[in-house]
């Protein structure tokens, strides 16, 4: 093999696979890719579907803009909601409860979702669904780090952000080939077949013998009662801040970005989404591969920030009036933006088993919730400084507060996770 290859780690992977690759591929790691790739489709189909699904319920041209953020404040707020909820719950009951428990409702949401008529039952329901949607992401990457060797769990993580992300990709074919009343049935409908799969999953050894010990588990409070604690978990939220900026403003409001800048001929929601979505699933497997090659998470995370800096300018001061070149932004958007797997390990290894799926759940269900004061803000900047450098400053904003927050972190690769958080 090429030295290039080797530098990059490739022997090394493919010698781990020789070694130990049934449980690189177990039944956790595999259910879990599947459930963010039914996760995925179902958080990102009311972007792709935003447009046709107002006017269907008879929202005017001219409030499409301001009504879309509504409902995806409403859907962010139940993420940040369900984050709590299912991350206690994941410490107390175990993983494999929230990863039943957030699938079932989600689906169910979904389901719901295409008999709304008006945009109150709407929002109640992406309300609904942001709650289920909250559980099943951090459960399954708290899951597979436990199940997996510290030396497999940066690939098993990797397989299931890879995989999972191309959920967007099926989100954008179905919304294209059917309406998205069905769109929203067949998500729901994928989720409650993934139920079936989730029979044949086992606990993690390390959470099963948590609860044999006289210790404290999935109490939320024990993160503010410790000054580092408090500091890891804020700085686990604040590292991800970049990608729920260029997901939930830059990508979910494409069409109005590229009319503001002048692009040629029509650009579709649901297309934006998908060439970022692959591009966060390239992004996700090169920086998986970069940290088992470096031996770093931290190194990783601050050369895709700053990946994500370059697009975030060249998307809104993009000179071309080409669509094929701004949706080619916006799959460099993605890969810059696809340190989400090593983002949400990060915060799983930072933490005890006893706290594990408190945080791993509510760390990235607080970055999505996010979206909220970002849309507000960037809602309140826009008017007084335009579209572009309204974005732009939100997106700096978000870019600074990472950059400083990742400072403030220990590097975690390869590290033992059989430890408790004590008070």
């Amino acid at each position: 093999m090429p030295a290039f290859y080797k530098r990059l780690g490739f022997i090394k992977f493919f010698d781990v696979m020789k070694q130990d690759y049934r449980s690189l591929y177990s039944v956790p790691v595999v259910v879990a890719a599947l459930g963010y790739f039914v996760d995925i489709y179902d958080l990102l189909l009311f972007s792709i579907v935003r447009i046709t699904s107002l006017r269907s319920l008879g929202v005017a041209e001219e409030n499409l803009m301001s009504t879309g953020e509504f409902l995806i404040q409403a859907q962010m707020f139940g993420l940040l909601i369900g984050g709590i909820i299912w991350g206690i719950m994941g410490d107390k009951r175990g993983r494999l409860s929230v990863l039943f428990g957030s699938i079932l409702l989600y689906s169910l949401a979904n389901i719901g979702n295409g008999f709304v008529t008006t945009v109150d039952q709407y929002a109640l329901l992406r309300f609904i669904a942001g709650i289920g949607l909250a559980g099943e992401l951090g459960a399954g990457i708290t899951l597979v780090s436990e199940v997996l060797s510290k030396e497999l769990r940066g690939y098993g993580t990797t397989i299931v952000a890879s995989v999972g992300l191309m959920g967007a990709v099926l989100a954008n074919i179905v919304a294209r080939t059917f309406d998205w009343q069905m769109a929203y049935f067949i998500g729901g409908g994928l989720g409650l077949l993934l139920l079936l799969a989730r029979v044949s999953i086992f606990e993690s050894g390390m959470y099963e013998k948590v609860k044999t010990k006289n210790v404290k588990r999935g109490n939320f409070l024990q993160l503010f009662t410790n000054r580092d604690r408090l500091q890891r978990f804020v700085s686990c939220i604040f590292i991800g801040l970049p990608i729920w900026f260029v997901i939930g403003i830059l990508i979910s409001f494409s069409p109005e970005f590229a009319k503001a800048l002048g692009v040629s001929g029509t650009i579709i929601a649901g297309d934006a989404v998908m060439f970022s979505y692959i591009g966060l699933a390239v992004g996700d497997l090169s920086s998986g591969l970069i940290s088992q090659w470096l031996k770093s998470r931290r190194k990783v995370v601050l050369l895709y920030i700053l990946i994500t800096l370059v697009f975030i300018v060249l998307y809104l001061f993009n000179p071309s009036d080409s669509p094929a070149v701004f949706y080619l932004i916006c799959f460099g958007l993605g890969v810059g933006t696809g340190y989400w797997a090593l983002f949400v390990t990060i915060a799983a290894e930072q933490f005890g088993t006893n706290l594990r799926s408190t945080v791993a759940t509510s760390v990235p269900n607080f970055i999505r919730g996010t979206v909220v004061p970002l849309v507000a803000l960037f809602s309140l900047l826009r008017p007084l400084l335009g579209i572009t450098w309204g974005a732009f400053i939100v997106g700096s904003f978000t870019i600074l507060i990472s950059l400083i927050a990742l400072k403030f972190l220990n590097e975690t690769f390869a590290r033992d996770l059989n430890f408790l958080e004590e008070d």
